[in-house]
């Protein structure tokens, strides 16, 4: 990757733009290997399997989630996706929305405690991410699967990790999660519980079992994906707002706007910002020829920014239509758990947006990317806030 200054982390936009004008396919020959900026050459990398490749070894050794969907293609991609599908029905997920409000409302609850009754009325603080964005589908996903609330902390360092917004230190987190998915992998193998690794275990595809390196991958997978999405949805949402404050009366006098306000959020701040893929054959790629086995980065953040698709593509619009944009990828590896990140999204916004008012972040807090090259966020968002009646 190109290093990066802080300045250009929180805000790579402006150099997205010169790279879509000026290097739209660019060749990186200290890293060997390839960038796309612009949205049609995006949406062709991310969904063309059969010039670009999701499959980086296979998951064996140390990389359980070489064994994933994320890292697999047709035939056995389709038929992975076709089990685990039934898990993220929009009727499944809809089902869930009971439990994600009573997880919301205990979050702000939590919150609204530390309030303070003043001259100024009934105050409070808070931080979006340590308070609702990062815990939120940490117990949401954690639940689905199955995790006891006491080891949900751990998946979380895991987690960033994974996606490069922690240091290892000296540990390997895949191989530390995949020793804990494998003891609960054998504890639901001697019984079932009503959980996704229970349902994992029960399926067949042409009458055959998932194996374990499938079992493991799909579980860290979930994990991950379940939450640093959401997180950075929720968190990278409220910044949209504060930069833009007449959102907030905006949505509150027009709740059924929150949908398109969470699509133009994804477009405008994409929680990842970027997808790799490795060329299956010799392609000839906009005058450019992409070797066999050479990677290629597919950048979501410069794609949803590219004016050919979106006017006025650097303006903050929550009424935006139509909003094509791929923050969660395009073709056969449309993320699987979008409806899932959506309604957490509007729940806890709708929620917070009921029960506060005055939102506004704290002023002079330097704000800290989360240091992950793939997802796009900030690691903490302190915000003041009041409550009561308006």
């Amino acid at each position: 990757m190109q290093s990066r200054t802080t300045e250009d982390a929180l805000n790579p936009f402006p150099r997205y733009r010169l790279m879509r004008e000026s290097q739209p396919v660019f060749y990186q020959p200290q890293h060997q290997f390839w960038q796309v900026f612009r949205y049609d050459d995006v949406q062709r990398v991310l969904s063309d399997y059969a010039s670009f490749s999701s499959v980086f070894g296979g998951g064996e050794g140390e990389n359980p989630l070489g064994a994933s969907l994320i890292s697999m293609d047709p035939p056995r991609h389709r038929q992975l996706r076709n089990l685990v599908t039934q898990a993220f029905t929009p009727r499944g997920v809809a089902q869930l929305a009971g439990r994600i409000t009573a997880i919301v409302n205990e979050l702000l609850d939590a919150v609204a405690a530390r309030g303070q009754t003043g001259q100024m009325g009934n105050t409070g603080h808070m931080d979006i991410i340590d308070d609702l964005a990062y815990p939120l589908p940490v117990i949401v996903i954690a639940e689905m699967l199955g995790i006891p609330h006491e080891d949900r902390e751990r998946f979380k360092i895991w987690s960033d990790i994974i996606v490069g917004a922690a240091n290892a230190g000296e540990g390997n987190p895949q191989v530390e999660m995949s020793a804990y998915f494998f003891n609960m992998i054998e504890q639901r193998s001697r019984e079932r519980k009503d959980d996704l690794i229970s349902a994992l275990l029960d399926a067949q595809i042409g009458g055959e079992h998932l194996d374990l390196r499938e079992l493991l991958g799909f579980c860290i997978l979930l994990l991950v994906a379940g939450n640093e999405t959401t997180t950075n949805l929720i968190g990278n949402a409220i910044l949209c707002f504060d930069e833009h404050p007449e959102v907030y009366e905006q949505l509150r006098a027009e709740p059924e706007l929150i949908p398109g306000a969470i699509e133009e959020v994804l477009r405008y701040r994409s929680p990842v910002q970027f997808m790799y893929r490795r060329a299956a054959a010799d392609v000839t790629f906009k005058n450019q020829e992409i070797r066999a086995g050479q990677m290629v980065l597919a950048w979501i953040g410069s794609a949803n920014r590219d004016e050919a698709q979106f006017p006025n593509a650097d303006d903050f619009d929550i009424k935006r239509t139509p909003n094509r944009h791929i923050a969660f990828g395009h073709g056969i590896h449309f993320c699987l758990g979008a409806p899932l990140a959506r309604l957490e999204a509007k729940i806890a916004l709708t929620m917070l947006l009921e029960r506060f008012y005055d939102i506004k972040r704290v002023p002079g807090v330097q704000l800290e990317e989360t240091g992950s090259n793939i997802v796009f966020g900030v690691k903490h968002l302190p915000i003041t806030f009041s409550q009561g009646a308006k």
